[in-house]
């Protein structure tokens, strides 16, 4: 099956042809998905096989990359697709998306954005201060090379814990929501 556009993948889904299946990870998936989508991380494909529907599947993420590579995984076992453009295209189209409120970012771009900044920080200082800032710029790569090894960031334990990841009330005091405003 070729792959779809958003409007092909909204009729395919009004008539329940498919299961929509997004690839990203949770934290991608809970900011905004498609009604009816079902989340399985694309790195956890291969484990969770039992869970991925047995029923043609269109496969989804933010811009179309992350499925096509999980369909290359897939094609022998499932009747795959991918949506053209991912759900950055379904978006722009309007079609509507269910999402939380309120809406982070996730701790991986978090951790990424953070990263960033403090490399260039550390290559600029060196540039045009001191060049021992370079070690900076170093420090951060050989976390980034760590955690990437051990799949420990410290970054992320350490961005985890500031006040704008933690809930502005507990949890127990949040109002159940549902509807298309809602992660359920």
């Amino acid at each position: 099956m070729a792959n779809l556009t958003a409007e092909e993948l909204q009729a395919v889904l009004a008539q329940r042809a498919a299961r929509a299946l997004d690839v990203r990870s949770a934290a991608e998936f809970a900011i905004d998905h498609i009604p009816g989508s079902i989340n399985i991380p694309m790195e956890q494909i291969e484990a969770r096989m039992a869970d991925v529907p047995d029923e043609p599947l269109v496969l989804i993420c933010e811009g179309g990359k992350r499925a096509q590579i999980v369909a290359d995984w897939l094609r022998g076992h499932r009747e795959v697709t991918v949506l053209d453009g991912g759900i950055r295209l379904w978006r722009r189209v309007g079609f509507p998306t269910v999402a939380c409120a309120p809406c982070r970012w996730s701790l991986e771009r978090q951790v990424r954005f953070a990263a960033g900044v403090i490399v260039l920080a550390g290559a600029l200082l060196a540039v045009f201060v001191n060049a021992k800032w370079v070690f900076l710029a170093m420090f951060i790569g050989a976390g980034l090379i760590f955690a990437g090894a051990t799949n420990i960031c410290g970054m992320a334990i350490l961005l985890a814990k500031m006040p704008w990841n933690s809930p502005s009330r507990p949890a127990a005091a949040l109002p159940r929501q549902t509807g298309a405003n809602c992660c359920t």
